[in-house]
C-alpha cells in the first residue's frame, strides 16, 4: 500500500497540454509560462508553452489538434468565431472555447522619430503593421482608417515584434504597432537603448471615434514611468488578451485549471504585473465567443453565468 501512494504521488501529470503564446519578447509568452506553471503545479495538467506567431497562428493550432490552449487578442477571437477579416478566406473556426479574460492589450504605436506627435503624422512614413492577417495588423489598419490614412499612404513593413524594435533600433523604421500588454519587453529593452523612444497617444475625439467603430476596443491608459523616459501617462486604446482552449478538451481539466490561475491570482501577480488584472469580471466581460462548459462551471461556482458550448 505503501508503495502504491509513493507512485501515486511521483507520477506524472494525468494530462498534457500545448499553449500557443507569441513573440519571445512579447507578454503572451511569459505569462503564458508562468499561468503554465500555476496550472501544473495545482490542476495536475502539464502545460508546454511554445513560442507562435500570436493570435491567428494559436487558433490554427488548436484548431489542427497542434496546440490545445493559446493566448489570444478578443477582437481576433470575435474575427475566427464569425469568420470575419483575418478569417474571412478561411472561414469560421468553431473548434475552440474561451477560458477567460486575462489583461489588457494596449495598442502601442511607438516612433524612435521626433516628427511622429500624431497618428495623421505617419503619412509617408516607413511603419510596422504588424504579420500580414495578424491582429496587430488589424488593429493598425483600425487606428489608421480613423485618421484617414490607406495603407498605400504608408510605407509598410510587415514586422513581428522583435523585427520591430529591431528596425526602429537600427533606424529602418519610423514608427510600429504593437499590441500587448504594457510594460512589452521588446518595447522596455528599445526605451532603454533609445532615449528617442515614445508612445504616440491614441486619445480624445479620435480614440472616441475609433470606438465607435470598432465596438471591441476600450480606453486604457498606460501608467506614468511604464518604460523609461516616459514620465506621465499615455492615453491610447486596448483589446483583452483572452485564454481559449480545446473545444475537446474535458470538463474537468478546464473546471481546473481555471480554479488555478484564479486561486493564485497574488501569486501570478507577484511574478508578473498583468496578473494583477485577473478577476473573475475581467475575465467573464465582453467575450464574444462561448465559454467551454468547464470554465462555465467554474465561474458559476462564483456567482457570474457566461453562454458555454
Amino acid at each position: 500500500l505503501a508503495m502504491v501512494f509513493s507512485l501515486t504521488a511521483c507520477g506524472g501529470a494525468s494530462t498534457t497540454m500545448t499553449m500557443g503564446t507569441g513573440s519571445p519578447t512579447g507578454t503572451y509568452y511569459a505569462y503564458g509560462g508562468i499561468i503554465g506553471q500555476y496550472i501544473k503545479n495545482n490542476a495536475n495538467i502539464a502545460v508546454n508553452a511554445v513560442s507562435t506567431g500570436g493570435s491567428k497562428a494559436n487558433i490554427q493550432g488548436i484548431d489542427v489538434g497542434d496546440y490545445q490552449l493559446g493566448t489570444v487578442q478578443s477582437d481576433v477571437m470575435d474575427y475566427a468565431w464569425n469568420g470575419t477579416r483575418s478569417f474571412e478566406e478561411d472561414g469560421k473556426v468553431e473548434s475552440f472555447r474561451t477560458v477567460a479574460g486575462l489583461y489588457a492589450e494596449a495598442v502601442q504605436l511607438i516612433t524612435v522619430n521626433p516628427e511622429i506627435k500624431s497618428v495623421a503624422d505617419l503619412k509617408g512614413k516607413k511603419v510596422s503593421v504588424g504579420a500580414p492577417g495578424s491582429g496587430v495588423y488589424f488593429n493598425a489598419i483600425d487606428v489608421l482608417s480613423t485618421a484617414g490614412i490607406a495603407e498605400t499612404d504608408i510605407k509598410p513593413q510587415y514586422q513581428n515584434f522583435d523585427e520591430s524594435a529591431d528596425a526602429l533600433k537600427d533606424g529602418k523604421i519610423d514608427a510600429a504597432f504593437i499590441v500587448a500588454g504594457a510594460p512589452t519587453p521588446a518595447i522596455t529593452e528599445l526605451s532603454m537603448t533609445n532615449t528617442n523612444t515614445r508612445i504616440v497617444p491614441i486619445d480624445g475625439a479620435f480614440a472616441e471615434k475609433l470606438m465607435k467603430d470598432n465596438t471591441f476596443y476600450s480606453v486604457y491608459k498606460i501608467p506614468a514611468n511604464t518604460y523609461s523616459n516616459q514620465p506621465e501617462e499615455i492615453s491610447t486604446v486596448t483589446v483583452k488578451a483572452t485564454l481559449i482552449v480545446s473545444a475537446s478538451a474535458s470538463e474537468e481539466d478546464v473546471y481546473n485549471l481555471c480554479k488555478a490561475i484564479f486561486e493564485n491570482t497574488d501569486a501570478i501577480a507577484a511574478e508578473n504585473g498583468k496578473g494583477a488584472e485577473l478577476s473573475i469580471e475581467n475575465a467573464t466581460s465582453g467575450m464574444t465567443a462561448p465559454f467551454h462548459k468547464g470554465a462555465a462551471k467554474y465561474f458559476a461556482e462564483k456567482g457570474v453565468t457566461v453562454d458555454a458550448q
